[in-house]
């Protein structure tokens, strides 16, 4: 196997329904696009193993698409379109550190063996509930596990907009890892095919070309501004947010 592969998607309230539908079908063309598929077929071994789960405040049981095997353009179809039969939803909170833990544990009980390990996560706002992000992504790089981000900007928070230098220095990290942002709803499409086709083929592949979308940050970013945030603007008019 060249790479396990865990697709970590938002469906936090802060995702509107043209974001969320957005990032579905994004999701889905790339992974039956032909760029993808020569992707996966060019690997030392011609094969890739997916998982794919949705989040929020926290991660339901029905949330999970469990390991698949894709070998080609059948495997792939058949992986998007379990993705793309899932009702929308969302829920309230954004546990980045919560989806990062649960993705890292889906390896544990795999039968495969392969190069790299990657939890590729996407969201729109930072951690506001759980364990802090930079502790979970810590534990995930220590068992050599590889995160990449994908930070949607297409509607930033006044009070919080610069997310992507946030996934660059609070969430992401690992040999290649890569930050991905999203500024534009045009964008979503390419931006998810671009990212899933680097992630199979590895920094070093045919397809690399990390240099445009590394985020350097002018300022060290508050890891926590997500919790202090939460506590200030939510909790008071939403004591039922999930924790």
């Amino acid at each position: 196997m060249d790479v396990e592969l865990v697709l970590a998607v938002d469906i936090s309230h802060s995702m509107d329904e043209r974001e969320f539908a957005l990032q579905r079908a994004g999701y889905v063309e790339a992974l039956r696009h032909p760029d993808f598929i020569k992707a996966v077929r060019l690997g030392a071994t011609g094969r890739i193993a997916l998982a794919y789960f949705e989040w929020a405040g926290t991660v339901r049981d029905d949330a999970v698409i469990a390991w698949q095997v894709v070998d080609g353009a059948e495997s792939a179809d058949a992986f998007a379109d379990k993705i793309e039969a899932r009702p929308f939803r969302s829920f309230r909170g954004t546990s980045i550190s919560g989806a990062l833990a649960f993705g890292a544990e889906l390896f544990d009980g795999t039968a495969f063996e392969s190069e790299r390990r990657v939890i590729d996560i996407s969201g729109d706002g930072p951690n506001n509930i759980g364990m802090p992000v930079t502790t979970t992504r810590d534990a995930a790089l220590a068992n050599g596990i590889v995160i990449n981000g994908l930070p949607i900007l297409i509607s930033p928070s006044p009070s919080f907009s610069h997310l992507d230098q946030y996934y660059a220095q609070c969430v992401t990290g690992g040999p290649g890892s890569f930050v991905l942002p999203v500024y534009a709803a045009s964008e979503f499409v390419t931006a998810i095919r671009r990212k899933l086709v680097l992630e199979v083929s590895g920094v070093a592949g045919p397809w690399a070309d990390p240099g445009p979308i590394r985020i350097e940050a002018a300022a060290p970013v508050d890891c926590l501004q997500g919790e202090r945030d939460r506590r200030f603007f939510s909790d008071p008019y939403f004591p039922e947010l999930d924790r």
